[in-house]
């Protein structure tokens, strides 16, 4: 496992065992079946009661509610390994963790998080998170699915898309702009009369997952279903910042899978009687990959333990989910030019990262997006509008 400064030296023995608790499942359950489940366009429901069972939904979520109640950095290692593997995995856990759990934990009244938060613990039940919509994604200000108030709760109108985990969900954070215009959230749950999630066709990327819409045609929502403790974009923003982070941390897993998937390749294809990793141009990506894997390993290490010490921010956040998915990025690319016509081959792990890669370089707030927010940051100005 690619540690070029020893970062895991900076770890507690909890993190540590967590580190390679999640090694060890990606290894067993997920790399053996991903180029099957990737083909396919497969997610294994199943899994998430196997990730249940290891703690890894809901990762800092207190015991009492079923959460492992771990570091910020216990969850970032868990999000690196499972990347590995690869994104579908990563986004699975991310999603029920921190856009399902996190808010109702947060936000929730009490009779919820007892309701919700249990089952979604163990991956009996399954979440998702409907913020995006057909034509309004970076800019949620301007959402428009509608809730209107009527007796004992509300009604739902609208859409959402790009949703993971929308075909198989138990329940969906859903949020909508009431007749006064402010942003709520609100657990619609399956069977809802009204309430649909078609799955979404035709994905190139990120196909282990299960991706669908949201589809609200006058779904009556309870009282008892309304998030009581949080009103405008805090609560679907705040939301985001955890994902993020926990991004920032995964893609630091792909770049790593490829990489040293680079560096075997390199070392056993012979090219004029000699392996090419002994050509200086094939060293220099090897150097470079390397290199920015490694300051992102420091990045997303700093971030966390910022983030346990409460002194984090969504800028902060932001950074690294920008650089760290970048990274990856460039990484794949890389990786594919010393794979050579092997890297276009689902036997390597090449391509099938360099394609998730490219969803995962937009959503959660697209590149430009974290761009300007880091801009914002430094001069006070918002370019935004």
């Amino acid at each position: 496992m690619t540690d070029f400064l020893q970062i895991i030296d900076h770890l507690t023995s909890e993190e540590k065992l967590v580190q390679k608790t999640a090694q060890q499942f990606t290894e067993k359950e997920i790399l053996p079946n991903i180029r099957k489940q990737f083909r396919d366009g497969i997610f294994p429901k199943e899994i998430m009661q196997k990730f249940g069972k290891l703690g890894f939904l809901g990762v800092t979520i207190p015991e009492k509610y079923g959460g492992a109640e771990m570091s910020n950095i216990a969850y970032g290692l868990i999000c690196q390994e499972l990347e590995a593997g690869d994104s579908a995995m990563r986004s699975a856990v991310s999603v029920q963790g921190s856009l399902v759990m996190f808010p109702i934990f947060s936000f929730g009244s009490e009779e919820q998080k007892q309701k919700w938060l249990p089952k979604l613990a163990t991956g009996e039940a399954i979440g998702c998170y409907g913020l995006t919509e057909p034509d309004y994604g970076s800019d949620p200000v301007n959402l428009i699915t509608r809730a209107k108030k009527t007796d004992n709760g509300y009604i739902l109108n609208g859409a959402k898309m790009w949703i993971t985990n929308a075909p198989i969900c138990d329940v969906a954070v859903v949020w909508a702009k009431t007749d006064d215009g402010v942003i709520r959230g609100f657990l619609v749950e399956k069977g809802f009369l009204g309430f649909s999630a078609p799955e979404m066709t035709g994905k190139l990327s990120l196909r282990a997952s299960i991706t669908g819409e949201l589809v609200f045609d006058d779904v009556f929502v309870p009282e008892e279903n309304l998030l009581p403790n949080v009103e405008g974009l805090k609560g679907p923003l705040s939301c985001l910042t955890q994902a993020r982070y926990g991004i920032a941390w995964g893609v630091i897993g792909a770049a790593r899978a490829v990489y040293e998937s680079s560096v075997r390749y390199s070392k056993e294809r012979i090219q004029f009687g000699k392996p090419i990793a002994s050509k200086q141009i094939v060293q220099e990506k090897l150097v470079w990959m390397l290199s920015e894997i490694t300051k992102a390993q420091l990045l997303a290490l700093q971030i966390g333990q910022m983030k346990d010490a409460g002194k984090s921010n969504f800028a902060h956040i932001s950074m690294g989910k920008r650089n760290n998915v970048w990274m990856a990025r460039e990484c794949c690319k890389l990786a594919r030019e010393i794979h050579g016509a092997n890297g276009i081959l689902d036997e390597y792990p090449v391509m099938r990262h360099l394609m998730n890669i490219e969803s995962v370089f937009t959503y959660e707030g697209t590149h430009d997006m974290h761009t300007l927010i880091l801009g914002e940051q430094i001069t006070g100005i918002s370019a935004f509008r």
